[in-house]
């Protein structure tokens, strides 16, 4: 694997984690188990049919929760202390036997990431939850299921392109962040 292929497979797989954590460990578990997707050997763990039946059972716990308004939310909170330094240790050994402060480096950057992935996505869904009716919260569920899927099948397929996506979707996220940020100072003033 060469090194935008590792960089591509740390970010990638920190990146996804902020949508879907458990989702993310069963298709990688799953696509390694299957030949589909080298992972280094620090990561070889996630295609035991151990971690495969968990993280599925758990991935379809996150399915059923994640369309289910307000509950939502209140997952996304409980999956904070979950996702951030799963997504975080996944990117740190995503980077396979290297020097340990690139490890470091690596888990540092995923895990921001990760936070910031989860935190654009939680906070949308507090602003959508706001809405009345559930089919909003249903499709914005169904679009993060889609953009892991996209994103992994990218990262997969062509790695540079996955990077630059992935910066872009930063800069998105970081503005995102910042206007819900307002929203979320407005909802509290009201209650």
């Amino acid at each position: 694997m060469d090194m935008v292929q590792t960089i591509a497979l740390s970010t990638g797989l920190a990146w996804a984690s902020g949508l879907r954590l458990y989702l993310v460990v069963f298709l990688a578990g799953v696509f390694s188990y299957f030949g589909y997707l080298q992972l280094p050997p620090s990561l070889v763990m996630l295609q035991n049919p151990l971690v495969i039946g968990v993280s599925g059972l758990m991935a379809f716990a996150e399915l059923v929760a994640d369309k289910i308004p307000a509950f939502d939310s209140l997952w996304d909170s409980f999956q904070t202390f979950i996702r951030i330094p799963g997504g975080a240790l996944l990117a740190a050994f995503a980077m396979g036997d290297v020097d340990p402060a690139w490890t470091l480096a690596a888990g540092l950057i995923g895990g921001s990431i990760t936070a910031g992935t989860h935190f654009a996505k939680a906070g949308s869904r507090l602003a959508i939850n706001a809405s009345p009716e559930p089919f909003s919260n249903w499709l914005a569920s169904f679009g993060e299921e889609g953009m892991v899927l996209a994103g992994l099948w990218t990262m997969l397929a062509s790695p540079a392109v996955f990077l630059g996506l992935l910066a872009v979707f930063i800069v998105v996220a970081g503005f995102m962040l910042f206007k819900l940020w307002g929203f979320v100072g407005r909802l509290v003033r009201r209650v």
